[in-house]
């Protein structure tokens, strides 16, 4: 995806289209999936796990998605086919559980809470729907104990401790921290390492249960600011016309 972090003038809205068009802005990882990666890598450390990663999408840049490999990840999956292009999040969620249940036997799923440029935010609770196991979202800290995982899951007033027996999926907000630092020679390491690609036919999807995103608009806002003198003959004049004006408007 386009890194969601760059400037609003890099841009560009076709209404026609019906797209937001980057121009310049290099492609980066979702920043809250890399928040969940930081997560699994934690786990991994602590108990030699394996961490495989899974990536959807029409036009995937490898070479950024090899990051994830020279964070440590294990394996890395790149989910490609032209039918995959613009689904919405039951859709989405649809491939990732069939792309996860041909990985075969897991432990804990972690997603990012949202995404950086729809931000619709319930993929990985329709994952965890569609696999039928138990869901926590929203995870500040995660930690495995047994058979279980505790997560911290953030609330209004702070957060709450909540444990969910394994299998399970958690949804990992940015409080968990970013995605640890990946040098150029870790990330030379594995520029040459097998990526396993999928697509619609391997996973054998039922094509019909795919539904595409409907944008029935789409605008680019234009800031339009208009500016008004207030005189009066005293600083108690322009208060009270300022009041006068301000109620008028409507703004009080």
């Amino acid at each position: 995806m386009p890194d969601p972090e760059g400037p609003a003038d890099a841009f560009r809205v076709d209404s026609e289209a019906k797209q937001v068009i980057p121009v310049g802005i290099p492609p980066v990882i979702n920043p809250f999936d890399e928040n969940a990666l930081e997560a699994a890598l934690r786990i991994k450390n602590q108990f030699d796990a394996k961490v495989t990663v899974l990536s959807m999408g029409d036009k995937l840049a490898q070479p950024v998605l090899r990051k994830v490999l020279a964070a440590g990840a294990d394996d890395l999956i790149l989910l490609v086919d032209q039918h995959f292009k613009d689904l919405d999040s039951h859709s989405t969620a649809y491939v990732l559980s069939n792309a996860i249940r041909r990985i075969g036997a897991y432990d804990l799923i972690l997603t990012g809470r949202q995404s950086g440029d729809w931000n619709f935010g319930v993929t990985g609770l329709l994952i965890a729907e569609t696999l039928q196991i138990p869901v926590i979202n929203l995870a500040q800290k995660v930690e495995i104990k047994e058979d279980s995982v505790f997560i911290e899951k953030l609330c209004d007033n702070g957060y709450e401790v909540v444990r969910a027996h394994m299998p399970a999926l958690v949804t990992v907000s940015s409080e968990v921290g970013e995605l640890r630092y990946t040098s150029l020679r870790a990330l030379q390491s594995v520029s040459k390492k097998p990526i396993q690609i999928l697509n619609a036919l391997n996973l054998e999807l039922d094509l019909k249960k795919l539904t595409h995103r409907i944008i029935f608009n789409l605008c680019a806002f234009h800031d339009e600011r208009q500016c008004k003198f207030v005189e009066g003959e005293s600083p108690q004049d322009k208060g009270e016309n300022i009041a006068i004006l301000m109620k008028n408007e409507g703004l009080i």
